[in-house]
């Protein structure tokens, strides 16, 4: 008589541990209705055991995506074998509600699901038990991580000023258009940007009001571009702008638009409505460049002869590149 009281202890023990643990456990067959639910499951959407056995989980969970569970289950049950998901592929296919609202930053639960096929004691393999988990900490942690690191990475590759790529990352894309024009002869151009008498505004109004300058042209340059085109801030006062798929007679139509655009701008600073222009060398690429050094030389060379030539004009590049 000592025997079936101990077994009976035993499976109250486990059906006491299964509804208790910390991890959700749900038993469907064939047809994916639901045959066990435990404490978890019930605790995180809601829903009892009395309510949910014998309905259909996708009845049930009608926001669960069912062609894959259909799929994650069959297979689990062609094969007889463990499969799993990984909130990386699948965030949270139970759509509970996070269980740290205060301290936590996601509206949502991550899981993992191990999917297990049951067999029953005559051998067939007709139901599959899904081990859902609670992995929301380290998810949130890792995301949190990776959002941490795209921003550590936007930022060494952004101009804190005006929000444009800095010098090195754009010349890096400079170095990247060069290499695809020698590989494929596409076409592309560069232009270099210089806002004219820049340092007496600096010294006359103060950096405040010359921050507030380059901060409006970098904001008139980025309005006039093509999403396709790539601007940077190069030095101080300078401006950088790679077209690709643009000869030199659309890189000068767009400079004459910069240039017209910043000439008849009026920037508000606390030192009061300031004006500026820029001048603009022009340089399409061409099979004569060595590197991109070369390309770069060649508009600043045009940009240099805007200047020398009086200013708030675009100059396009002439000649060979100076050495």
């Amino acid at each position: 008589m000592t025997e079936p009281k101990n077994e009976l202890h035993e499976f109250h023990w486990i059906m006491d541990m299964l509804q208790t643990i910390e991890v959700g456990l749900v038993v469907l067959d064939r047809e994916f209705e639901i045959q066990l639910w435990n404490g978890f499951m019930e605790n995180h959407s809601g829903l009892s055991a009395t309510r949910v056995k014998s309905r259909s989980l996708f009845e049930v969970f009608p926001d669960i995506p069912q062609g894959w569970l259909r799929r994650k289950v069959e297979t689990t049950l062609t094969l007889n074998m463990r499969t799993f998901t990984t909130w990386e592929q699948r965030p949270h296919p139970f759509p509970f509600r996070s269980a740290r609202p205060i301290t936590g930053t996601e509206p949502y639960m991550y899981q993992n699901i191990t999917f297990s096929p049951l067999t029953s004691a005559s051998g067939d393999v007709d139901h599959v038990c899904l081990l859902v988990y609670d992995v929301t900490d380290s998810a949130t942690a890792r995301l949190r991580m990776e959002r941490t690191n795209a921003r550590l990475e936007q930022q060494s590759q952004t101009d804190g000023l005006t929000g444009l790529l800095n010098r090195r990352a754009w010349e890096s894309l400079l170095a990247s258009e060069f290499e695809r024009f020698r590989r494929y002869r596409s076409t592309g151009t560069l232009l270099m940007l210089d806002i004219d008498h820049f340092k007496p505004v600096n010294d006359t109004w103060g950096h405040q009001a010359g921050d507030d300058v380059i901060r409006a042209v970098s904001g008139m340059i980025s309005e006039r571009l093509r999403q396709t085109d790539i601007a940077g801030r190069y030095g101080g006062e300078e401006f950088a702008v790679i077209l690709p798929e643009t000869d030199i007679g659309g890189g000068k139509i767009l400079g004459e638009r910069l240039r017209h655009s910043v000439g008849t701008m009026e920037v508000t600073t606390d030192a009061g409505i300031l004006q500026c222009t820029v001048s603009i060398g022009v340089a399409q690429v061409t099979a004569t460049l060595a590197d991109h050094h070369q390309w770069l030389s060649l508009a600043d060379n045009a940009l240099y002869a805007a200047k020398d030539n009086g200013r708030n004009q675009v100059a396009l590049a002439q000649g060979p590149v100076s050495r």
